[in-house]
Formats: C-alpha cells, sequence, structure tokens
C-alpha cells in the first residue's frame, strides 16, 4: 500500500479514536483501478539497441538456402527466386539493388 510521507502524522491516541466504518471508507477511496506495474519487471524484457548478447542462445531455426532461393550479390540478402532482376556476370542481383 502506497504511504503518504509528506501527510501530518497521527498520534496512536488518535489513530485508537477511527470509528470501523470511517475505517472501511478511508480503504475503499484509496483504492484505485490503476494496476501497479514493477518497472524491474518492464526492464527485463526491454533491450537497448546494441546490447551485448553474446551470452543469449539462439531461438530461432536458420535454414540453408532452398532451391528456390538467392543470394544478392549486393546486398547479400536471401531472396526468392521472384525477387531476382538480373544476372550480370554470373552475379544474382535482386529488385531492390537493381
Amino acid at each position: 500500500m502506497a504511504t503518504d510521507y509528506d501527510a501530518p502524522r497521527r498520534d496512536e491516541v488518535d489513530l485508537g479514536e477511527d470509528s470501523l466504518e470511517e475505517l472501511k471508507s478511508r480503504r475503499t477511496d484509496a483504492q484505485s483501478a490503476i494496476v501497479d506495474v514493477d518497472e524491474t519487471e518492464l526492464g527485463e524484457t526491454f533491450e537497448l539497441p546494441g546490447a551485448d548478447l553474446a551470452d543469449e542462445d539462439m531461438t530461432v531455426k536458420v535454414l540453408p538456402m532452398q532451391a528456390d532461393e538467392f543470394r544478392c550479390s549486393r546486398c547479400f540478402l536471401v531472396h526468392h527466386r521472384s525477387q531476382l532482376a538480373a544476372e550480370r556476370n554470373g552475379e544474382l542481383i535482386c529488385r531492390e539493388c537493381a
């Protein structure tokens, strides 16, 4: 439960004088519909660009280049044969690089 440290403190004598109804009403007033989010949990799932991921395990299955794919000689990306734009001197070039 959140504590307001700026609020004036009450003596133990004052605390004993509160009625049950007053305490119940204060309890329902203090509750809100906002869910508390732990910032440390958010930070664990957030990855910064350029972060060191050397000790991380690879979770993506890498497949070898398929028969209907080619590697562009300019951008070195693997594309489907439908993206082939030109073949110059035995070099395959994709549509994006052509």
